[in-house]
């Protein structure tokens, strides 16, 4: 466990900063950075260290903040397929992350297999709401990681808005669902209106068609994209374009604002949309802003090494929207 000195102001010069992202299926990185730190101390016991995990808004960004010493949270929600998770968001002062992955992530699928169909950004809200509860005025969501291909509309329901179909039942959860969208019901949700939320991210595209939320859900194949293991086939991926065209339809009119053309509104399955539509979102680089708020500069500053990495490197660890490069040019 890291102890509270390690949260401090790092030596005025002379130490060695440990800044890795998490090695994906094998460690998280405050666990990265724990096992770097005793490496380095039996070395060299001289030698100070200051472990700071980063993330990119992915998973693993709410358990950065709470071991750069954010408060830790812990709410208990629904996950991607309806059953109940324990989720953790990360609080400092008016500032909460709230974490996509948390609630409605991939790794909270209970058999591991994907159902893009019927999955849900459900819990994702009601961390939000909890958030709010607790009196944040700034949310950081991280949009990475995701499990759902809802457009985002679980995440209005667990703010407090009802989705209703045309006898005035509330629809199932799920893309698909979205079909017999007839009418939204948002009396419900709090007042938001002093609400500033930053999405953390990857670059996404439109919500709709080639490219768009739907689409990212294809079956794997040889050259298959990032989102391609969610495993959603030609028909479903049909079934999934055509209900967040009904959500996105709806959606806007209701809240007075068009957003599925903007960049990052097919974020983790279209969150990102609902996030632009309702929460009047603003996308920033996830690793970026991570930096920041973690306070990367001020513990770099005197640092004679900064040491990070990930679990894998590839084309999109080199744009620097991961933690090598991302860091390394943040330490320059």
């Amino acid at each position: 466990m890291a102890s509270a000195d390690d949260h401090l102001d790092p030596p005025r010069h002379g130490h060695v900063l440990l800044a890795p992202g998490r090695f994906g299926g094998a460690l998280s990185a405050p666990a990265v950075a724990r096992h770097l730190a005793a490496g380095l101390r039996r070395a060299r016991p001289g030698v100070p260290v200051v472990e700071l995990p980063v993330a990119d808004g992915g998973e693993g960004t709410a358990e950065a903040a709470i071991a750069a010493g954010w408060r830790r949270v812990e709410v208990r929600v629904c996950g991607p397929t309806g059953h109940p998770v324990t989720a953790a968001l990360a609080l400092d002062g008016d500032t909460a992350v709230v974490e996509l992955a948390e609630a409605s992530g991939t790794r909270r699928l209970p058999d591991g297999r994907p159902h893009p169909l019927s999955t849900t950004s459900l819990g994702t809200g009601q961390l939000l709401a909890h958030a709010v509860r607790l009196g944040a005025r700034r949310i950081v969501l991280g949009l990475g990681g995701g499990a759902c291909a809802d457009g985002g509309a679980g995440l209005v329901q667990g703010l407090g808005g009802r989705l209703l179909d045309a006898a005035g039942k509330d629809l199932p959860p799920g893309g698909a669902a979205l079909r017999a969208l007839h009418a939204l019901d948002l009396r419900g949700l709090p007042d938001l209106s002093r609400l500033e939320v930053i999405m953390a991210g990857d670059d996404a595209g439109p919500l709709l068609g080639r490219g768009g939320a739907a689409a990212l859900q294809a079956t794997a194949g040889p050259a298959a994209g990032p989102g391609a293991r969610r495993g959603a086939g030609r028909e479903e991926i049909r079934a999934l374009d055509a209900g967040l065209r009904r959500w996105a339809d709806l959606a806007e009119s209701a809240a007075r604002r068009t957003a599925r053309d903007r960049a990052g509104a097919g974020a983790a399955g279209g969150v990102g949309f609902a996030a632009l539509t309702f929460l009047d979102a603003k996308p920033e680089p996830g690793l970026g802003l991570m930096l920041d708020l973690l306070g990367f500069a001020r513990k770099a500053r005197g640092a004679h090494l900064v040491v990070t990495g990930e679990g894998a490197l590839d084309v999109r660890s080199l744009r620097g929207g991961r933690a090598p490069a991302g860091v390394a040019r943040a330490a320059a």
